[in-house]
Formats: structure tokens, C-alpha cells, sequence
């Protein structure tokens, strides 16, 4: 088997700097890399990814990559749109061989649902940018993933897990609640990073809930949160007020139209999405 050169030999080979346009903060801590591995493979009870596919998002030099690889998946996708790095992940497919595949596109318009037959996971280190998006398009699809275990800026991980009543509580707290069972890793320290952001970063792990709404009904939780939380201040008659028959809605789900966006738990704009 080829050798492969340190990650930092590999970016000085390089001479990869991160983009501020695409997101980048790269990780060059194989400690902490492998961390992200092992923590998520000891809370779903697992040894490795063997029998299973993973994904990764934006691998960048590929620290992240090579600590999923260690976990012996039966495949690895990574979709990445910097050129530079695709050159990087050659050198790896050149090790691993068929085991990687090598995507250079945009992740928001990948068919993960034509993707493979296996159980599939994505693990990234999430480009800042567009976490949310990416996000919101995985968990509306989670019947389909095995188990996500991304990073994210700690104050976007504060709101994905916030509950109702609390100044976080949004629109990414409802949706991912009510698809995802949602575990904190642990929390990494900027000077983890380089360059090193001006804020704190989170590791979750996401699990598919046993019954998940259907899409149709994701989308009008999704729209009715768009609406409640564009508006969080406003009690619900107004900020929901162009929703036709809003009062007798609320009234069949035993919800106070007085009630501001924050003050309803996601299973109450589950229960008002199946009425609309």
C-alpha cells in the first residue's frame, strides 16, 4: 500500500488555504478528528462503519477523511467543490482505491436518495455557509440515513437542540425534533481550527425517530414555522393570520392563539400542520 504523507506535509504540499467564500475552516488535529470518529461510533453502539456507506461534505485536506476510512466503511463519498482539495483526495483514492468515490459538485443538489443500498451516514465538518440548508434537506429525507454526525458553529448546535420557552428555540429546533433524536458530542475550541474562527464549534450526532412525518407534512410545519418565527415577538393571530380558519385550527389542537412561536412544542405545530 502507497504511503500516505502527514496531513500538514499534504497542505503545505499544496498550499491550501482556507476559502472564507466557501466556509472553510480546516482540521488538522488527527486527535481531535479521530475523536469525532469514536465518540459517534461509541454513542450508536457500533466498533466501525463496516457493512455501511458514509458521506462526507467538504473534506477540505482530508483529516476528517482519513479518520472515517480508519472506521472501515464499505464505502466512502466525498462531495467537494474546491478543486484543490479534489486533487487531494485523489492521492487518498489512490491508497484506498474503490473503496472512496470522488464527487466535485455542490452537496445541496446531491441525490443521496439514489446514492447506494447501504445503510448510509454523513459525517462533515459542515462549511459554516451553508450548514443550515444542507441540514434542513437531510433531516426533511431522514428515513433514508443511518445516523449524521456534523459540526457545527456552537451558537447554530444551541438552536438545532434549544426547547420551547428559550430565546434559541427556532424554526431548525422544530424540524430537526421532530425527525431526529439529537446528541451533543462535545465542543471544540477555535484554536482547533485553522484558521482559527472567532467562535466555539459542536459536534452532534442525529438518528432517524422511529415514525417521522411524511414530507408533504414536513413542508407545512415547515412553512408554518417560517411564518410563527419571522415574527417570534407577535402572538400567533397575527404572525399566522394568513392562514385561512386560523382560530378554529388552533382550537381543535388546543392551542392559545395569544401563544407567541417560541411558547409551542414541536409536536404542537405537528398536530396544527395536520389540520391546515
Amino acid at each position: 500500500m502507497t504511503e500516505i504523507p502527514s496531513l500538514r506535509d499534504t497542505v503545505e504540499k499544496y498550499g491550501l488555504l482556507a476559502k472564507k467564500s466557501l466556509g472553510q475552516n480546516f482540521l488538522l488535529d488527527m486527535n481531535i478528528t479521530d475523536k469525532i470518529i469514536r465518540s459517534s461510533l461509541e454513542a450508536q453502539n457500533k466498533n466501525d462503519f463496516s457493512g455501511q456507506c458514509v458521506y462526507e461534505i467538504g473534506p477540505g485536506p482530508g483529516g476528517l477523511t482519513r479518520a472515517i476510512l480508519k472506521a472501515n466503511p464499505d464505502k466512502l463519498t466525498v462531495i467537494e467543490m474546491d478543486s484543490r482539495c479534489i486533487q487531494i483526495m485523489n492521492e487518498l483514492k489512490e491508497v484506498y482505491g474503490n473503496k472512496m468515490q470522488i464527487v466535485e459538485g455542490d452537496a445541496l443538489k446531491y441525490p443521496f436518495d439514489e446514492a447506494s443500498s447501504l445503510p448510509k451516514n454523513i459525517i462533515s465538518n459542515l462549511p459554516y455557509n451553508i450548514s443550515v440548508p444542507l441540514l434542513l434537506n437531510w433531516i426533511k429525507n431522514m428515513e433514508q440515513f443511518n445516523s449524521l454526525t456534523l459540526m457545527f458553529q456552537k451558537e447554530v448546535a444551541e438552536r438545532i437542540t434549544a426547547e420551547p420557552n428559550n430565546k434559541n428555540y427556532g424554526r431548525i429546533s422544530v424540524m430537526a425534533q421532530l425527525t431526529c433524536k439529537i446528541k451533543t458530542l462535545f465542543n471544540l475550541n477555535p484554536n482547533c481550527f485553522v484558521p482559527a474562527p472567532k467562535i466555539w464549534s459542536t459536534v452532534l450526532l442525529f438518528q432517524p425517530l422511529s415514525q417521522i412525518p411524511d414530507i408533504k407534512t414536513l413542508n407545512k410545519v415547515e412553512k408554518l414555522t417560517e411564518l410563527a418565527f419571522g415574527q417570534r415577538r407577535k402572538m400567533l393571530r397575527q404572525s399566522l393570520k394568513s392562514i385561512p380558519d386560523l382560530i378554529n385550527f388552533c382550537k381543535k389542537a388546543g392551542i392559545d392563539t395569544t401563544a407567541r412561536a417560541e411558547n409551542l412544542t414541536p409536536q404542537q405545530y405537528l398536530i396544527l400542520a395536520n389540520l391546515i
